[in-house]
């Protein structure tokens, strides 16, 4: 039954460009169509954003670029789990993050795939990609030429392309090195 689960996942792990998103989530209310964002068009997760915000209790912890190259994914991630957690400080059900890994957090439990398989954690997964695409929608339209409405900061070829091509933006993960570029782009 929803209520009985804390469901955690993010957005953004292996992207070029952009923030990390992470969102927790506890469902007040069954909210039927929920499934892992990737098999869901952008328009469905955007409904589903809307009723997600309406019945559940919710937490989205979103992560700049520059915080990822300073203190590296892992502890970032470690963070925004932290800050999750303290969130939901007192919720007596189980704490599910989609994946293998807890980051050396506490009162986790880890499941490959859950995003497919817990509502709780579909959710989470729904909230952390459609807060991420907002911003890198909005990213588009002050970089163009690096097709962030399309690639959502993710190295297609595309944009590798681009960063060759202009650079690096603000927003892009200059600790992430592309093995095609040249070392001195991230310098």
């Amino acid at each position: 039954m929803s209520g009985q689960i804390c469901g955690i996942d993010e957005a953004g792990r292996g992207c070029l460009a952009g923030p990390l998103c992470v969102a927790g989530c506890v469902l007040q209310r069954e909210i039927a169509g929920l499934a892992d964002s990737k098999k869901l068009s952008e328009k469905r997760r955007e409904e589903l954003y809307a009723r997600i915000i309406e019945n559940s209790r919710y937490k989205i912890v979103e992560i700049s670029s520059a915080q990822v190259d300073e203190a590296g994914l892992s502890s970032c991630l470690r963070s925004a789990l932290e800050q999750i957690l303290a969130y939901f400080m007192g919720f007596s059900g189980q704490i599910i993050y989609d994946g293998n890994a807890t980051f050396g957090v506490r009162g986790l439990q880890t499941l490959v795939k859950a995003d497919a398989q817990i509502a709780e954690v579909s959710a989470a997964s729904i909230l952390a990609k459609v807060t991420r695409d907002r911003t890198m929608n909005e990213l588009a339209r002050r970089y163009p030429q690096y097709g962030f409405a399309q690639n959502k900061g993710y190295g297609s070829r595309a944009h590798i392309a681009a960063i060759e091509r202009y650079g690096l933006t603000p927003f892009h993960r200059a600790s992430y090195k592309i093995k095609s570029l040249q070392p001195s782009l991230f310098d």
